[in-house]
């Protein structure tokens, strides 16, 4: 691929990295990343990603812009009140960069439109803010052979993890099933700082870019947690389960799983 002018200063700053040189951004400005969720993970993601110059990004999100929601949602503005989110995140991503391609989709994924939504991305970023979609996505992904970045945050604290299909640690071998209906607060009744959405969403943004560049050492097999009230991160060693209900079996069926509060209201 040949750069121009335009573009090898646009992304100077990463072509200089030892880690990425030319031949990263070239597999990053190739590759195509599938976005759930417009709010508080998926709005930093997506300003990320696309400032990156990841060559297509596709958003998802049924919902509308709300003014609860600017407190975390940076890629949404006041103007955007009432405004579908995936449409308010595509304009912005352009804005940043109008040398990528967005897809904005203002629909709920399901069971029924998941694989056709997300087959052919080289990356998926989980920035839902419920279980039955987390399961979903985890599904679809390990189905279709898909890396993916899990992420949850509340009140001030965050987790993340990478998945290489079958290879890592999935969502439902940490996981197994989604929790009892009402057992798990959300952020609307227990509250999120902002900022904190931020701090997830830019390592998710990251992770997806070392997958995509080839770079570094993914989140496989590790769930990173935070708090940012003490500012202490760990590291938890996880193991793929052999006998995962999900990435043990060569057949997936996909299911919409019942709706559950999640830890990870964002």
């Amino acid at each position: 691929m040949n750069f121009n002018e335009e573009e090898l200063h646009r992304y100077s700053r990463q072509i200089i990295l030892s880690e990425i040189g030319v031949e990263g951004q070239e597999r990053i400005m190739h590759s195509k990343v599938f976005i759930v969720g417009a709010g508080g993970l998926g709005s930093p993601v997506a300003l990320y990603l696309a400032a990156a110059g990841v060559g297509e990004i596709a958003i998802a999100d049924m919902d509308v812009v709300d003014v609860s929601n600017l407190q975390r949602q940076v890629i949404h503005h006041s103007e955007d009140l009432g405004r579908e989110k995936a449409l308010s995140a595509r304009k912005k991503m352009l804005a940043i960069n109008p040398n990528i391609k967005v897809i904005a989709h203002t629909t709920a994924i399901n069971a029924n439109n998941i694989e056709e939504l997300i087959r052919g991305y080289d990356f998926v970023i989980d920035g839902t803010d419920n279980f039955a979609a987390k399961f979903l996505i985890n599904d679809a992904c390990v189905k279709l052979g898909i890396s993916f970045s899990h992420g949850g945050i509340l009140r001030f604290g965050g987790q993340s993890m990478t998945i290489a299909p079958r290879k890592s640690a999935c969502y439902a071998c940490l996981f197994d099933a989604p929790p009892p209906a009402e057992s798990v607060p959300t952020c609307a009744s227990a509250g999120i700082l902002g900022s904190v959405a931020g701090m997830l969403g830019t390592i998710q943004a990251t992770e997806a870019l070392k997958v995509i560049a080839g770079f570094g050492e993914p989140l496989y097999d590790r769930l990173l947690s935070f708090d940012a009230k003490s500012m202490s991160f760990r590291n938890i060693n996880i193991k793929r389960n052999p006998k995962c209900r999900v990435c043990s079996k060569t057949e997936i069926e996909l299911k919409d799983y019942e709706a559950q509060a999640c830890e990870a209201n964002v």
